[in-house]
């Protein structure tokens, strides 16, 4: 920039000094007789021709003349300048531009991902993968994996390393090359909603991060297939716990009580420390993963929206049958409400170890909250609908409490429903210290058997 004003001053200095412009003499002007030297108008603005001297006459046309040639080629001289500088100025300016674009080339990463054009934020491309730098950095970034590590690792999806199946793909089991054990989503991008959910889900994690959100490692693009590369939750989805071959079995009441209150402690996060807040709008069992220890982190945010003031005109309706708050499902209204709603779902599984909506013939379906409903507020009858795998083994007035934050989180009009700030407070008295909570276990548990039976 510096090089190219000292040359618009070269330039300058020389238009003006060219010859050209001081090549016409101009003619004297003949001062009037009717202006004395004194007068206190200047020779300049004086009359230049003699008034009434025939030869005066002749002078002072042939002056004007002379002048008029004079200041016509200076008008040309000025014309030709000023578009010389133009087309100077403009030439500078374009290669100037152009060495710029030049500069930036060698920065950008030419790999053959298109990610880049789709809007990522992507750290460069990694040669040699190296988990120790698939870690997310700075806000808005996520690495890149290369495709043939994700193949290796999942040898080449093999069926015996898939972990789950989702509605657009699946999930693998991977162990990359320095030994670290993930989790890789492959979807099929074949249809908008599907790319959309990718690049939706990979912008959401790469900006949050807390102990109950699932931790996104990398992703990768290849053809029509994207891949996600998150932590590996060793103990699968709370689904899989409550409803898959063991019933819930290695899920103790104060365990469940955790995995609670870690499920609400993530969906605080998201409600009430983004900005904007985000809302997951399909919160369930399957998308609650549970690690080595029993710590619950959501998942799958490819539905998640990041402002609850949409309408029903601008979000598609989408989420699980069993699940989807009643508002939304009819009037498209969609808040942070609607997360209780679910959240309310998933507490009545873990709380009757049944699953939101049950088949009763071919044609009919019956939901856990009707079913439920009129016997959670009937204490005498609250204990029978137990899931039987923790009957009995519960402060009788805690499972009454949370049979009551349940019914409040899954009530019809949103307005009577509790934030989830409040239902964290209610549970964080419910689960041991050691766990996580506030509850202090002085004494065994009284069991609900013998609650009821001292209370005849």
């Amino acid at each position: 920039m510096k090089l190219l004003l000292l040359l618009l001053l070269v330039l300058l200095l020389l238009v003006y000094s060219n010859p050209f412009w001081v090549g016409a003499t101009p003619v004297p002007l003949v001062p009037s007789p009717a202006f004395s030297p004194n007068s206190p108008l200047s020779p300049t603005m004086a009359a230049p021709t003699v008034a009434y001297s025939p030869a005066g006459v002749g002078v002072g046309e042939e002056g004007q003349r002379n002048t008029m040639d004079s200041h016509r080629k200076i008008l040309i001289a000025l014309i030709v300048a000023c578009t010389t500088l133009g087309a100077i100025i403009l030439s500078l300016l374009g290669l100037w531009i152009y060495h710029c674009k030049c500069s930036r080339k060698p920065h950008r990463r030419t790999g053959r991902s298109s990610d880049g054009e789709k809007g990522f934020s992507l750290n460069p491309f990694f040669a040699q993968f190296n988990t120790s730098r698939m870690v997310v950095g700075k806000k808005g970034s996520v690495s890149l994996v290369d495709y043939k590590i994700i193949e290796k690792g999942t040898e080449n999806f093999r069926e015996g390393n898939i972990l789950g199946v989702g509605g657009f793909g699946r999930v693998y089991r991977a162990q990359m090359d320095d030994n670290l054990i993930v989790a890789v989503k492959r979807l099929e991008c074949q249809s908008h909603d599907a790319e959309k959910e990718f690049q939706n889900e990979v912008d959401l994690l790469s900006k949050i991060q807390h102990p109950n959100v699932i931790s996104l490692l990398g992703c990768c693009s290849q053809g029509d297939s994207r891949f996600i590369v998150y932590e590996l939750m060793d103990n699968g989805s709370l689904e899989t716990q409550l409803h898959g071959p063991s019933h819930g079995s290695a899920l103790t009441w104060h365990m469940r009580m955790k995995i609670a209150l870690d499920t609400a402690r993530g969906l605080e996060y998201l409600h009430e420390h983004c900005h904007p807040s985000v809302i997951h709008r399909d919160l369930k069992t399957s998308n609650i993963l549970l690690d080595a220890n029993f710590n619950a982190k959501l998942s799958d945010f490819g539905l998640a929206v990041v402002d609850g003031t949409q309408n029903k005109n601008n979000i598609k309706l989408s989420g699980t049958l069993g699940y989807v708050a009643p508002e939304y499902l009819l009037d498209g209204k969609l808040t942070d409400k609607s997360d209780v709603y679910a959240f309310g779902v998933v507490l009545l599984e873990l709380l009757l170890g049944r699953r939101p909506v049950e088949k009763l013939a071919p044609a009919q379906c019956q939901s856990i909250v009707t079913w439920a409903m009129p016997q959670l507020t009937d204490r005498s009858k609250l204990p029978n609908i137990v899931d039987p795998v923790i009957k009995d083994t519960m402060d009788l007035k805690h499972l009454y409490q949370v049979a009551a934050v349940a019914v409040l989180c899954v009530q019809p009009e949103p307005s009577y429903r509790p934030l989830i700030t409040d239902v964290l407070h209610s549970l964080i008295p419910l689960v041991p210290v050691e766990l996580g909570g506030t509850l202090r276990l002085t004494q065994p548990a009284v069991s609900v058997g013998s609650a009821v039976h001292s209370d005849q």
